[in-house]
């Protein structure tokens, strides 16, 4: 039997929060119901951008139940971007702490919020988007578990498994978690002491490091392929630019715009940017 606190088993026994929100604003699925746990979480807002609601429907154990429970209580009343900042260590300490098996019930809640404000903001969801699932048994991405190890400093395939589920099925995936915490070990070895936050910019530094990075980092790559980008203004983290060239006819500027250009400012200056496209706008002006 595990070993829950008095707030896990009252969250699981009697949830506050589960169903779905009609017409919901942000709405995300994150698990797989063949292969473990899932999670759909659905949230609205106010006229205010606040979180006035939000639902969850869950397939798992107690442990996820509670956890998904706990998420709700944390985002009511939350903008967006507060919401955004909550962690699996803020949901598994409301709840009192989770068993250390239990510790991926917590990460799948944050893993639901995290994709339904990405999907909110019509972003790429990099947890899964951007990576290769290693273990085929849960289906987890190397970007999840590059996350948790990095966050957690973990550093055992174990501890992979108690926080994602990765490398608790066939065994098949061990190698490669294993190279994973290699290369985060020797990563932040040979870089900053973990967990150090990157500096804060003033917004000088920030807008010079923004136009650094178009000019050496995107604007060639657009080039190469007869397009271009222009630098229009910069308001605060918003980066606003004017695709030229064959980039000016793309129908995925919105997605170029905010996903590709943003996660390489996000990356390597600030990662409070988001970027927006202003060229029709710009074109009228002018």
């Amino acid at each position: 039997m595990w070993d829950y606190t008095d707030k896990v088993k009252d969250h699981f026994l009697n949830p506050r929060n589960a169903g779905a929100v009609d017409a919901p604003d942000l709405d995300a699925t994150v698990g797989n119901i063949t292969c473990g746990d899932a999670l759909r979480l659905t949230v609205k807002l106010d006229e205010a951008g606040r979180i006035a609601d939000a639902k969850f429907q869950t397939f798992g154990c107690a442990s996820a139940i509670a956890s998904s429970d706990a998420l709700i209580e944390l985002v009511k009343g939350k903008t967006v971007d507060e919401a955004e900042a909550i962690t699996n260590d803020d949901i598994a300490e409301y709840l009192g702490g989770l068993p250390e098996a239990k510790l991926h019930c917590s990460v799948m809640g944050m893993e639901a919020l995290q994709k339904a404000i990405a999907q909110h903001r019509h972003r790429p969801f990099d947890l899964e988007d951007a990576g290769e699932v290693i273990c085929q048994c849960f289906g987890v991405t190397d970007t999840l578990i590059e996350k948790v190890v990095r966050e957690h400093s973990l550093t055992t395939v174990d501890e992979v498994t108690h926080y994602t589920k990765a490398g608790g099925g066939c065994g098949a995936c061990h190698a490669a978690i294993e190279r994973i915490i290699a290369n985060v070990r020797e990563e932040t070895q040979s870089g900053p002491e973990p967990g150090a936050r990157r500096p804060k910019l003033t917004n000088i530094e920030r807008m010079r490091r923004v136009e650094e990075v178009i000019e050496a980092e995107i604007r060639p790559v657009f080039q190469a392929d007869g397009g271009d980008i222009e630098l229009v203004d910069i308001v605060g983290s918003t980066v606003q630019v004017a695709f030229r060239g064959k980039c000016a006819w793309c129908r995925q500027r919105d997605f170029t715009a905010d996903g590709t250009i943003g996660g390489k400012l996000r990356e390597l200056v600030d990662e409070t940017i988001t970027v927006e496209d202003v060229s029709e706008r710009l074109g009228d002006e002018r």
